[in-house]
Parts: structure tokens; C-alpha cells; sequence
């Protein structure tokens, strides 16, 4: 049996577990007594609402946005270095020098956790057009379903390249899958994305409450990626445009705040993961503790360590570069001053970013601070870019020069405005200011991919990334093994 699709019917149950939907029992086979089961859940709007929350719970979980997911984005990339201690995780060491294989940690758990979102998603998407509820919220859940969807697979095909289409809930005959091709990935994710953007609510239309979940903007906008990543820049302008005109963001004022408690679901927010973390635990995330600090102040792990030559990429005095890494040494705002653990070394960093100024009430390990995923200068840049493939500079020069004078925040001694027109030296400019306005924001390795750049930057850092091979990671081992071969490996592994 395959096991990501045998995972597709059979952790079904532990999630309607994890979301209090079933006993532990019906593990074990036992009649239900009452309990709400798979088969009789889905009966009316909370219910439906309550499957759709699970979904977004989902966001937090460790195999979804928390250790490998930093491994497979920031550690891969010219941005960040393993951190921590030698030894610690060493599979994480792995992905930072390429010489990961089918079995890594970090392989394996993207696949299962991503795919665990696409099963909580087609279970709503399945289940809720049957129930007898307000249409208008029937609809807009359905949407937010679709779009978190579209989110999963996107990462998923980014990080494995073909995948297997799993697009409801299976039946037991259906349960080994073939990989289909990347075009057809994308092409199920557009349709998801479209359906998403016709049919949710804009940012504004929501309760303050209600803040955090998917919306038309963020659909447009993550569309806008995906036909970037497939090189159709005239498409990813347009939607980009799109956006942009509707007045529902703008650049927050300052830089280092977006990423503080005054940042979450501010104006530049376009789609972040919310946390709680609770006074009994849960409700939080890991992210901020994996990457904390490693020693004095103890708030973390320590992995995921900004690079030496991310620190030399950044123009002389810009602001974001404080804003983004804290060196050993540094003076925090409470006057704590970094001492890294020495076996890190003298030269140890960890990100500005996923910093906490404060305890979580339970715990680090429970962060109740957000975590960002598609933020309004990252959707300018897009525009940017787009523009200038397109041949427009104009425009091009007019929407990465809004996000460098705000990273100035008032200073016109630096950062000054671009100003060249030729498309290969604006595009380079462009390069470079994703780089810097979005380091550590978990963007960097896959913009290498698609930019056609990685063979050339990792060589500069004697580092040997395999054109033909190191585009995606391998798939899982496992899921080759229980698949009977049904799941192929791609190239290289």
C-alpha cells in the first residue's frame, strides 16, 4: 500500500482526534458510544466551521512551519548555515551542504506534513457542499479550503517537483497513486487559487476576529506567484497589479515591526499563520524556538544562523540588516546582552525575525507570536520583476523603490533609488532586493531554483549543487518502499 495515501485515509482519524472530533478508542477499533466519528461529523455550519479551523491549526504544526521547513528554505540557501551546535541535527547539516539523501529528516516530514493539509482539506471540500447551511458561509469556507489547499501542494511542488494528485477523500481501492506531472500540479492549483479568489471576502470584509484567514488578496497574490514560478510574468503582473489597486495593503511604516506584536495582520500582512499560545500550552508554534537564541538569553534552539555572505549582501547603513540578524555581542531592547553558547562559536548569529522579546506564558516551545508567509513587499517585488521581464522598467523601478524607501524609513542619506532601465541590470537589482527585504522570511532557495541561479551562487561558496538533480528534493524512501514502486524517485537520488 502506498503510505502517503494509506496516510490519507488512515490519519484521517487522528486528526478528527487531535481536533476532538473522535476518541482515542476508535483506534482500536471499539464501537464509538456516541462519539462523533468520520462518518457522522460534517452535520451542520459549526461542525463545517470546526473542520475548517483544524485546517488552519494545521499551519502550525511542527512538520508544516517549523524544523523542516527552515532546513529545506532558509538552510538551503546562501542565507542561513545550519546553527546550533555540531552534531545537533544532523540531518539539518545535510540539507545546509547538499548531501542529503531519500532518508533525510527533513524530507520526510514535508512530505507527511503537507500532505496531512491536503487530507484535512479535501475532507471539508468533500463533505461541507452536503450539509444544510447558510450558503454565503458554505461557499466562503469551502474557499478557504480550496485555498489552503492551493498553499500545501504549492509548497509541496516546489519542494518535490511531480506529486501524486490526491484531490478528495480516497476510497480504499484508490489508495496507491502515481505521481503526475508538475504542469498538472500547478494547473489544480490554479483552479483552486481562482476558485478561492472569486469567491472569499477582501481583508477589509472581515471582523477583526475573523483576521487571519484567506482571503480574495491573498489568493490573487500567491496566483501571482505561481505563474511567476512557472515564468508567465505577464499573468503574474496582471494579478499583481490587481492587487495592488485594490487599496487593501500597504507597506508598514516600520521594517523591524512587521515582525513584532504591532505587525501581525497589519496593513502589509497578505496571509501569516496565527498563534495562541495558551496559559495550559497549545495554540502556539515552534518556529520562534527552533530559531531563538542558544545560550544568554536561553530563548531557543538556535538553528537556522544567518551566513556570512548574507551579512555582506547588504548595502552599507541599511536598516534591515540590524532588523534581521542579532550577532553575538548585541544589546537586545531589554539590555540583555547575546552571549551565544560557545560551542557554537564567536561568530554565531540567529534571525532578527523570529526573535521573541518575551516569554510565551507556556513556554517557548508554545510562541504565540504569528508567523509570516506572504507579506506586501514581497507581492511588489513580484510586480517588480514581472515589469521588467515584461519590458516595462517604469514600472518596475516605481514598485521596488517603494519597498526601499520604506526599509530608509525617512533617510535619503541611503538606500537610493534605482534608477537603470536595461532589463539584465534591473533585474539583477531586483534579485538582490528579495534578497535582502525578505532574508530569513523562508523565500530564498526556491527563488535561487526558479531564477535559474543556484548552480552558480553555491559554487561561489564551494558548495556543489547539481543542475538536473538538486532542483527538488527527493521524494521520501518510505514512500517509494510501501508504494511498490508506484511513487518513483525523481533524478539523481
Amino acid at each position: 500500500m502506498n503510505k502517503i495515501n494509506y496516510k490519507i485515509a488512515a490519519i484521517g482519524l487522528s486528526i478528527l482526534v487531535s481536533v476532538g472530533l473522535v476518541s482515542c478508542e476508535d483506534y482500536l477499533d471499539k464501537a464509538p458510544l456516541g462519539e462523533l466519528t468520520s462518518e457522522n461529523f460534517f452535520q451542520d455550519e459549526l461542525q463545517a466551521t470546526q473542520a475548517v479551523n483544524a485546517i488552519y491549526a494545521h499551519l502550525r504544526s511542527f512538520n508544516v512551519h517549523v524544523f523542516s521547513y527552515i532546513g529545506v528554505t532558509d538552510i538551503a540557501s546562501d542565507d542561513a548555515d545550519k546553527g546550533s551546535v555540531p552534531g545537533d541535527a544532523g540531518f539539518l547539516q545535510d540539507i545546509n551542504d547538499f548531501t542529503f539523501d531519500a532518508n533525510n529528516t527533513a524530507v520526510n516530514g514535508i512530505w507527511s506534513g503537507y500532505f496531512q493539509g491536503v487530507f484535512r482539506a479535501n475532507q471539508v471540500i468533500a463533505n461541507v457542499p452536503e450539509i444544510d447551511m447558510d450558503e454565503e458561509l458554505k461557499t466562503r469556507l469551502i474557499g478557504e479550503a480550496r485555498f489552503l489547499r492551493a498553499y500545501f501542494y504549492f509548497f509541496l511542488v516546489r519542494t518535490y517537483g511531480d506529486l501524486p494528485l490526491i484531490d478528495r477523500p480516497l476510497n480504499p481501492d484508490e489508495y496507491v497513486q502515481t505521481r503526475v506531472s508538475t504542469d498538472q500540479i500547478y494547473a489544480f492549483i490554479e483552479e483552486d487559487l481562482n476558485f478561492a479568489a472569486e469567491n472569499l471576502p477582501e481583508k477589509s470584509e472581515y471582523e477583526a476576529s475573523e483576521l487571519g484567514r484567506a482571503t480574495a488578496g491573498a489568493a490573487k497574490s500567491f496566483l501571482a506567484k505561481v505563474h511567476l514560478f512557472q515564468n508567465d510574468f505577464q499573468e503574474a503582473f496582471d494579478l499583481a497589479q490587481e492587487v495592488i489597486s485594490s487599496g487593501e495593503y500597504e507597506l508598514y511604516p516600520d521594517y523591524e515591526g512587521i515582525f513584532r506584536r504591532e505587525g501581525e495582520h497589519s496593513s502589509e500582512s497578505i496571509f501569516e499563520v496565527s498563534t495562541v499560545a495558551l496559559e495550559a500550552g497549545g495554540g502556539g508554534s515552534q518556529f520562534n524556538e527552533v530559531q531563538g537564541i542558544r545560550g544568554n538569553p536561553n530563548n531557543g534552539w538556535g538553528f537556522n544562523g544567518p551566513s556570512d555572505d548574507l551579512m555582506a549582501a547588504y548595502e552599507e547603513n541599511d536598516p534591515r540588516l540590524v532588523a534581521t540578524i542579532i550577532t553575538n555581542g548585541d544589546t537586545l531592547p531589554s539590555g540583555e546582552v547575546v552571549v551565544a553558547d560557545p560551542n557554537m562559536g564567536e561568530n554565531a548569529r540567529f534571525s532578527r525575525k523570529a526573535w521573541l522579546p518575551e516569554r510565551p506564558p507556556s513556554g517557548f516551545g508554545n510562541s504565540g507570536a504569528n508567523i509570516r508567509l506572504f507579506r506586501y513587499a514581497d507581492l511588489l517585488l513580484i510586480a517588480a520583476e514581472a515589469a521588467n521581464e515584461i519590458g516595462n522598467p517604469a514600472q518596475a523601478l516605481e514598485y521596488v523603490n517603494m519597498v526601499r524607501e520604506r526599509a530608509r524609513q525617512g533617510d535619503n542619506s541611503i538606500l537610493q533609488d534605482l534608477t537603470m532601465t536595461d532589463q539584465s541590470g534591473l533585474r539583477e537589482a531586483i534579485y538582490h532586493e528579495r534578497r535582502i527585504e525578505l532574508a530569513m522570511e523562508q523565500h530564498r532557495y526556491f527563488d535561487l531554483v526558479r531564477q535559474g541561479r543556484a548552480q552558480e551562487v553555491f559554487a561561489e561558496l564551494g558548495i556543489t549543487w547539481t543542475p538536473g538533480k538538486h532542483e527538488v528534493y527527493p521524494v521520501p524512501q518510505s514512500e517509494i518502499d510501501i508504494s511498490g514502486g508506484s511513487i518513483t524517485q525523481n533524478p539523481g537520488y
